[in-house]
């Protein structure tokens, strides 16, 4: 995608239409549709295809006609990278296991006041055996009691290109969460603390093969996008919507060009050049996934979603999160994969 020449942190406001961007967006094939993120799905008459199968001819684009839509869309750059990006199949795995004040954590969910701290602990338990079964090296960061939320290391820090960024959080009361994650970090790789005004969370932003796709967000500023580009000398690109807390709840590389999005952003400039697998609206929570190499951790109970995956060749391991969502957490939240 060319860089634009506006200046790096103005929001640029992009009309954009279903012949304005080469990624398909793909609808499960059950329900016998291709669509690209228009209003009305397209008839397809045959399964979808596996990845190695798709090619532009997948969907004759001038045959459709979407609405418009306003994206704002700001593509950070550097001239130069100091280092190759960091390696996209991960060795390590850091996680934290849910403290005694998990109940307490930040949520809107409906749920949220059933939460079961020994469930939540039993869920992690099985997600940290699991990646260890995909051969990560799982690293476990030391409880921390007196944070809620601190069993959601991703947004802690950020790792790419051999560097760590350690997230200001937006929150004051994650702010206390980071020194554990730090200390686990600094003896690996070189380490910079994000600095006021900045805020970032590690959640808002999407490792894709030597770039990062980033949400400005209600927890992550332009200061805190600005200040991760510099440390880790990779090229950004962001997604302005201040009305959501995290990107990826929407938004998930599975690998291979593939990506997973909700029908609000899949069309966004950000990701165009991705084959984007397009879950119902009842999916939705599952576009938050965890890949590791070819397999895709995926939320149990999303099956639509997770054929979806299956289909473009993908193995898919289904795990039961029930009490991560009662906290607003999801798959990634939970670990900070390098």
């Amino acid at each position: 995608m060319t860089a634009l020449s506006a200046s790096p942190m103005v929001p640029m406001t992009f009309p954009m239409t279903s012949t304005s961007t080469t990624s398909q967006c793909l609808l499960n094939s059950s329900t016998m549709s291709l669509r690209l993120c228009s209003s009305k799905p397209v008839t397809a008459g045959a399964d979808m295809k596996p990845l190695s199968a798709l090619n532009s001819s997948s969907v004759n684009l001038n045959q459709l006609t979407a609405s418009r839509m306003e994206l704002k869309l700001t593509e950070l750059t550097v001239k130069s990278v100091a280092r190759r990006p960091f390696t996209m199949e991960p060795r390590h795995v850091l996680v934290r296991e849910p403290g005694d004040s998990y109940a307490g954590c930040l949520s809107t969910h409906p749920l949220h006041h059933t939460v079961s701290l020994r469930k939540a602990r039993e869920q992690h338990a099985v997600y940290c055996g699991t990646l260890e079964e995909l051969g990560l090296e799982v690293i476990r960061v030391p409880r921390d009691d007196a944070h809620p939320d601190s069993c959601f290391v991703e947004d802690n820090a950020v790792v790419e290109n051999g560097k760590a960024l350690i997230c200001r959080m937006a929150k004051p009361s994650r702010r206390g969460e980071q020194p554990g994650v730090a200390a686990a970090l600094e003896g690996l790789m070189p380490v910079r603390w994000a600095e006021e005004p900045a805020t970032i969370e590690g959640g808002d932003v999407v490792h894709v093969d030597g770039k990062l796709i980033c949400g400005i967000t209600d927890r992550t500023n332009p200061e805190g996008v600005a200040q991760m580009q510099e440390w880790l000398g990779v090229p950004v690109s962001t997604v302005f919507d201040p009305s959501i807390m995290h990107l990826k709840s929407y938004v998930t590389y599975l690998g291979r060009g593939v990506m997973i999005a909700t029908e609000k952003y899949c069309r966004h400039p950000a990701l165009e050049g991705f084959h984007i697998l397009v879950p119902p609206a009842e999916d939705e929570y599952a576009a938050d996934t965890l890949a590791v190499g070819d397999t895709v951790l995926m939320a149990e109970g999303y099956d639509t979603a997770q054929q979806m995956v299956k289909e473009v060749g993908f193995e898919v391991v289904s795990l039961d999160v029930s009490e991560i969502q009662k906290c607003d957490g999801a798959l990634t939240c939970l670990s900070i994969l390098f």
